[in-house]
C-alpha cells in the first residue's frame, strides 16, 4: 500500500465516524504538510449485499486507470466499517447541475456539456474495450458522473459492475440499475452486455442536452421516458425544442443536431442497431469539430457523418420504441 494511502487510512481510523451518517462524506486531510481533499464513501449498514458491492467496487477500481474514471485512493475494512476513499470532485455530480440546487446557476455551458459527453464516453469505452476482463458498468446515470475542478467527467460507482468472461457477448443476470436508464432487453430478460451501457449512455446524452429527467411524471400517475418525449421533436427536426432552455440559445446548432442523433442511435430499442462505445467516442469527437453553420451549409457538412444516420427523415417508430434506420 502506498505511504500516502497508509497515512490516510490511519487518520480515517481516528476520525469520529459517528459524525458522518450519509453514504458519501468529504474529509479534508493534511498529508506531509500539504492539504489534500478526499471523498469517503461509507456503507450505511452492513449486509451481505452491501459487503459484496463493496468488494466488487474495490476490486474494479483497483483494476482500472483512466482519466475519465474516478480514482481510488484507498479503502478500509475493519469491524463493521467499510470505507472507500476517492479523489474529491469539487464540482459535484452531473445530476446536481442538471436537476439539483445548483442547476439554476447553469454553469454547464454548451462547450462544457460537450466535453462531459466525450469524457464520460471515453471512460465507458475504456471499460468495454481496454479493461481486462471487459467491464459492464450497469448503472450509467447522471449521479454517477462526477466533475473535477475543470469540469472533466469522471465515471463513478462500480457497485453494480459486471466482469465479462472472455469471448462472452452477454450474460444473463439479476437486473440492477436505475429506472429510466435500463435497456429493454436487460429490464425484461436480464440479458446484460456492453450494449446495455450504450443504451444508458444514450439516455444520459439526452439528459445532458435537455436537462430533462429520464422519467417524467405525467398527470394521472403516468410516466414518460425521455426518448418518448424527444422523438416527436426529432421527427419534426425541431432540435431547438430539445435543448436546455437555460442555455438561452448559446449552443452550436449543428453540434446539437448530431449529438441528439447519436443519442437516439444509442437508445435504440433494438440492440443490434446500437453502436459500440468506441464508435460513440469517435462520433462525438467528430461532432465537436463541426462548427455552427447556416442552413444551406448543413447538408454539405453532414455528408461526412452519414454513418451516424443524422438525417431526421430516416427516423421512424419500431414496436413502440424509437429507431434510427441504417442508411
Amino acid at each position: 500500500m502506498p505511504q500516502t494511502t497508509s497515512v490516510m487510512i490511519t487518520r480515517l481510523e481516528k476520525v469520529d465516524l459517528e459524525a458522518y451518517t450519509g453514504v458519501k462524506q468529504v474529509l479534508e486531510l493534511s498529508l506531509f504538510n500539504s492539504s489534500l481533499q478526499i471523498a469517503v464513501k461509507r456503507l450505511k449498514a452492513m449486509s451481505a449485499k452491501a459487503e459484496m458491492e463493496f468488494a466488487l467496487e474495490v476490486e474494479i477500481l483497483g483494476r482500472v486507470r483512466h482519466k475519465n474514471l474516478l480514482g481510488l485512493r484507498g479503502f478500509y475494512a475493519g469491524g463493521n466499517e467499510r470505507l472507500i476513499v476517492y479523489d474529491y470532485m469539487p464540482n459535484h455530480s452531473l445530476i446536481a447541475h442538471l436537476h439539483g440546487q445548483i442547476a439554476e446557476d447553469c454553469v454547464l455551458d454548451w462547450n462544457r456539456r460537450m466535453n462531459i459527453m466525450i469524457g464520460s464516453a471515453e471512460g465507458i469505452a475504456y471499460l468495454h474495450h481496454e479493461a481486462n476482463p471487459h467491464i459492464i458498468h450497469r448503472d450509467i446515470k447522471a449521479s454517477n458522473v462526477l466533475l473535477d475542478v475543470e469540469f472533466q467527467a469522471k465515471v463513478a460507482d462500480f457497485g453494480f459492475a459486471k466482469l465479462m468472461p472472455d469471448g462472452a457477448t452477454h450474460v444473463t443476470t439479476r437486473v440492477k440499475g436505475t429506472l429510466g436508464y435500463l435497456a429493454p432487453e436487460y429490464a425484461m430478460w436480464g440479458k446484460v452486455s456492453e450494449s446495455c451501457d450504450v443504451y444508458s449512455f444514450g439516455i444520459l446524452l439526452l439528459e445532458i442536452i435537455s436537462a430533462k429527467k429520464p422519467l417524467q411524471k405525467l398527470p394521472g400517475g403516468f410516466r414518460r421516458g425521455i426518448v418518448q418525449w424527444a422523438t416527436p421533436h426529432v421527427q419534426k427536426g425541431a432540435f431547438d425544442h430539445i435543448v436546455d432552455p437555460r442555455l438561452r440559445g448559446r449552443y452550436d446548432r449543428a453540434q446539437l443536431k448530431l449529438v441528439v442523433m447519436i443519442a437516439m442511435r444509442c437508445s435504440d430499442s433494438n440492440v443490434e442497431n446500437r453502436p459500440t462505445m468506441m464508435e460513440v467516442v469517435e462520433w462525438l469527437w467528430r461532432t465537436k469539430q463541426v462548427e455552427d453553420m447556416v442552413d444551406e451549409d448543413v447538408n454539405v457538412k453532414e455528408k461526412n457523418h452519414n454513418d451516424m444516420d443524422e438525417d431526421e427523415n430516416n427516423y421512424d417508430g419500431h414496436n413502440g420504441m424509437e429507431k434510427l434506420n441504417e442508411t
